[in-house]
This record gives C-alpha cells, sequence and structure tokens, in this order.
C-alpha cells in the first residue's frame, strides 16, 4: 500500500479501537468500584460531602457555561437545578444507609447491601449539569463507580464538571476512576460502552432512540420516556394561585425539563377567567392564526423543531412570525381536539402550552387520558383543584406515576416542590415501557443480599450479636509514594494515573488490546 495511503487509514475509530478504548475505561472504573465498596459510611458520606461541596461551588459558573455551549435554557434556572442537584441532595439521603446490613421489616431476615459496580450514565443537553451531578452523587453515595457519557451538545462543560467531581472525590479519599468522563462521544463508542459485560448498570436519561439502544444493549437498564404530562384546572380551584404555578412552570428554564405542563385542560365554566390569570401572570394567549404559525414552526415530517428547544417565548413568536412583548414568559395556543391530527398536544420542550377547554369535568379527565395515551404514558401529571375527589378521580383516570397537585409540575414532579423524591430521572415505569416507576435515586443503584433464617424456628435477631461487614477501608499507600524513582512515576502528583502504573490486570489488558489491533492493522494494511 502506498504510504500516502496508509497515513489517512484511521484506526482510532474503528470497532476493535473503540472497544478497547471502553475496555480499559471500564476495567479502571471496575477496580474503583471494587476498591470503593471496602470503606464504610463514614467515609463514604465524608466523600459524598466533599463532592457536592464542590459542585455546589460552581453551580452558578457551569449554569452559565451550559447555556453558553447549548444555546438554550435560562442561566437563573439552570443555576438553581445545579444547586439543587448538589448539597441539597446528599443531605435529603444522609439518613438513608445504602452501606450498612438491616433488619428486614418482615423479621427474620438480615439484609447486606451489594452496590452495582459500574454505571454507565447518558446526559442529556437539556439538563447537562443538574444530570451530572446528580447521578455522580448518586453512584457516590452507594459506594459505585461512575462513566458519564454527555450529550455532544453540552460536551465541554460536562467534561469539565465531571473533571471537578471527580477531583474532589479523590482528594476526600475515594479511588481513582471512580468518576471517569468519555470526552470523545460517538454513538459507536456509546453503543461500546452500553453492550460492555464490564458495565453494571446503565443510566439512560435522553431522546427515544438512546433510551431503548440502553434497554437493549444486553445490561441492565434503567432509563426513562418523553414527558407530555397534562395539567387540569377544575371549577374548584384557586385560578390565580393555579395560573401563576402553571406560568413559573413551563417558563422554567424555558421548559426543558420533561416534567414540564404540555397541555392544560380545564372546563367551560372557568376557562375565560382563567385565561385572565394566566395572562395577568405573564402567559400571551394567542389568536387562531397565531396557533397555526406556531403549529408550522414548531413542528415538521420529522417531527419537533429542535431550534425552538429552550428557547423563549418572545424569541419562538418572532421565528414564527408575530410578535410579543419582551416580558411575555409562555404563549398559550387554544386548541380544539388532542390526540392525533393536533400537533400542539405532543410534548413541547419550549415554553409553548396547548389549551383544551372541555364541556364537562368527565371529558377532562377522558381528554387527559387521552393524551397520555397519544404519547408521555407513565411520566407526569398535574392537577389544581380544592376537591379531594376530584384530585382521586384524576389520578385514577391517568395513565401516569407522579400526580401533582397545586403546584408547579416542572418542579413537583421532579421532587423539588413536593415530597417526591429529588430526581432529574424519572421512572415512567410499565405505562412508558420503563423498569421503573419511582423517580430514580441512588437507592436504585443498591440491591440488597436476603440472609433469610428457617421461620418455624422463632429465632430472634439481633444486629449486635450477628457483628457488622468487614469494611478494611481504603488501600494503604505503597511505603515509597512519594519518593522521586520509586512507586509513583517522578511527576505524577496524587490522583493522577499514568498508563503503566503497575496493576498486573490492566497490563494484561493492554497487551490483549495491543494484539487485537495490530491484527485489525494488518487486514487494514494488505495491498
Amino acid at each position: 500500500m502506498d504510504p500516502q495511503i496508509r497515513q489517512l487509514v484511521d484506526t482510532s475509530k474503528t470497532p476493535v479501537a473503540l472497544r478497547a478504548k471502553a475496555e480499559m475505561i471500564l476495567e479502571r472504573a471496575r477496580w474503583a468500584s471494587q476498591v470503593f465498596q471496602r470503606y464504610d459510611r463514614a467515609k463514604t458520606q465524608a466523600i459524598a460531602d466533599a463532592a457536592a461541596r464542590a459542585a455546589h461551588a460552581k453551580a452558578r459558573a457551569y449554569a452559565e457555561w451550559a447555556v453558553k455551549e447549548t444555546g438554550f435554557g435560562v442561566v437563573e434556572h439552570k443555576a438553581q437545578k445545579n444547586e439543587l442537584s448538589s448539597i441539597p441532595l446528599v443531605d435529603y439521603y444522609r439518613d438513608w444507609n445504602f452501606i450498612d446490613p438491616r433488619l428486614s421489616e418482615r423479621g427474620g431476615i438480615v439484609e447486606l447491601p451489594k452496590p452495582a459496580g459500574v454505571v454507565f450514565a447518558l446526559v442529556p443537553s437539556t439538563n447537562p449539569i443538574a444530570t451530572v451531578y446528580f447521578k455522580a452523587l448518586a453512584a457516590l453515595m452507594t459506594r459505585n463507580a461512575i462513566v458519564i457519557s454527555p450529550h455532544p451538545a453540552a460536551r465541554e462543560c460536562c467534561i469539565d464538571a465531571a473533571h471537578t467531581l471527580a477531583a474532589a472525590a479523590v482528594e476526600a479519599g475515594a479511588p481513582e476512576g471512580i468518576i471517569q468522563v468519555v470526552e470523545e462521544v460517538s454513538l459507536p463508542l456509546v453503543e461500546e460502552f452500553m453492550k460492555s459485560s464490564k458495565t453494571d448498570v446503565i443510566l439512560a436519561t435522553g431522546g427515544t432512540p438512546m433510551v431503548r439502544a440502553a434497554y437493549s444493549s444486553s445490561n441492565p437498564a434503567i432509563g426513562v420516556g418523553p414527558g407530555n404530562a397534562p395539567a387540569y384546572v377544575d371549577a374548584s380551584a384557586d385560578l390565580r394561585a393555579a395560573a401563576a404555578h402553571i406560568v413559573d412552570s413551563k417558563s422554567f428554564d424555558n421548559s426543558v425539563l420533561c416534567t414540564n405542563e404540555s397541555v392544560l385542560i380545564t372546563v367551560e365554566a372557568v376557562s375565560q377567567a382563567l385565561q385572565k390569570e394566566l395572562a395577568r401572570a405573564g402567559a400571551h394567549i394567542c389568536t387562531v392564526e397565531q396557533t397555526e404559525a406556531l403549529r408550522r414552526y414548531l413542528f415538521h415530517v420529522r417531527g419537533f423543531n429542535v431550534e425552538a428547544l429552550g428557547r423563549d417565548a418572545a424569541w419562538i413568536a418572532k421565528q414564527a412570525g408575530f410578535t410579543v412583548t419582551a416580558k411575555t414568559r409562555i404563549l398559550i395556543t387554544p386548541i380544539d381536539k388532542i390526540g392525533v391530527g393536533e400537533e400542539l398536544s405532543r410534548e413541547k420542550l419550549c415554553p409553548v402550552l396547548g389549551l383544551f377547554t372541555a364541556r364537562s369535568h368527565k371529558q377532562a379527565l377522558m381528554q387527559a387520558r387521552g393524551l397520555l395515551r397519544y404519547a408521555g404514558a407513565g411520566h407526569s401529571a398535574a392537577i389544581h383543584s380544592n376537591d379531594t375527589q376530584s384530585v382521586m378521580d384524576y389520578a385514577a383516570a391517568v395513565e401516569v406515576y407522579r400526580v401533582v397537585v397545586n403546584a408547579p409540575c416542572s418542579q413537583g414532579a421532579a421532587g423539588f416542590a413536593t415530597h417526591l423524591d429529588p430526581s432529574f430521572t424519572v421512572g415512567t415505569g410499565f405505562f412508558g415501557r420503563s423498569s421503573v416507576g419511582e423517580n430514580i435515586g441512588p437507592q436504585h443503584l443498591v440491591n440488597w443480599t436476603r440472609i433469610a433464617w428457617n421461620k418455624d424456628a422463632g429465632a430472634t435477631i439481633d444486629l449486635a450479636e450477628l457483628g457488622r461487614m468487614h469494611l478494611p477501608g481504603p488501600l494503604p499507600r505503597a511505603p515509597s509514594d512519594g519518593v522521586p524513582g520509586l512507586g509513583r512515576p517522578q511527576g505524577q502528583t496524587p490522583g493522577e494515573t499514568r498508563v503503566g502504573g503497575g496493576d498486573p490486570s490492566r497490563d494484561a489488558l493492554r497487551e490483549q488490546i495491543r494484539e487485537i489491533i495490530a491484527a485489525e492493522l494488518r487486514d487494514l494494511l494488505k495491498d
């Protein structure tokens, strides 16, 4: 083969090279997870706290970075999400014990926690930093290693955030490689990570195709589906409060959260009064012509127009061909049907909200149910009502796993304005073709081995008598650590791992990879 042609062969993108790259990262994570599982609760908590503090300190800086890099969202709102996904998240789970044995409430059973091991985490462009924070801290709280795969549109800010958390964790005593990030993201490489036997569980947050790929990878996956939340305002509601909550929610971070309201459903008796309150809260009620213009702009033959994702209301109106005031927070489009044939009843990750007026309470429930069957099943719904029976009827009718009452759905379904577990990964359960219906948290990254005694023996169990799990703690440093020429290579600093660092299993893996690559190169370069 001509030498010039040889230089054009890019072996770094071949399947074997991508597989080798994934295997190297995952092997490092596997080793880190095994060491981390030696740590006790106090040491683990100290590591999680240190990473959370580092995350909180840079919450606003990363919010600014994410908006600049992706081109959408609201800095102030992203900063709030980032802050909530740091120290408050760890504080919420502080009293949960994912490390020590526990007695089962049923009696006769002792349960031992078993971390998943290596978590592969997909991160969307809509909530990049909050998702990195959330998944990394969930892994740290449960003594798991995590490999983060950012969306290409938010690659730079996610890489930096992952490095920040990793440095803080290692400084606090976590093993090297406990948090890693895929820096050169590509679909073939992501697929190699997802199907590798070294990946123990996939946390999939992103578009439907990627989540489906995670489920078909042959590895355990915890995925989420798209949202399309109906918000019902019934005749008993406090209309002013309901309007304020709805506008606050739909405008939050320009509506990039999948928990945001998609279609507002109300009844004729209060529709006009509700629209006045919505306008007072900052909404623009669109005319028939403006609604049609938005329908044409937001949807095309391939689906939702991603140019509108996370943009503000005034910008979207201008692109659609009409003008609203700069203070307009959301656009409301009256529609007369829901489901097939009405694109504005689909999920819209932008501050555009459909409005359907039902003739009766019964029709409102049917339309809310129909909306979710059209799209968004299993995700979220909201209701504004002062009638308990109405709330119960609505919750029974809609096929979702979280119903937010008299609160903003964006924040409420995510657990930040309600008592639900705080999360940026929302399970959609059986209705949404997902494995989990709850808000995902660190509790989903641990399984429990159950030691069960013969119930006929009538034995009583005392944890103190059984003893605790033997947790020897971090690996001791080598005596030569820090001495030039011995132990750590010269010039290498604490917290840094160099190739060829002396791990026999990794050296053997590298040799296997070299042989595989050499074989493929021979095939590629044959004349």
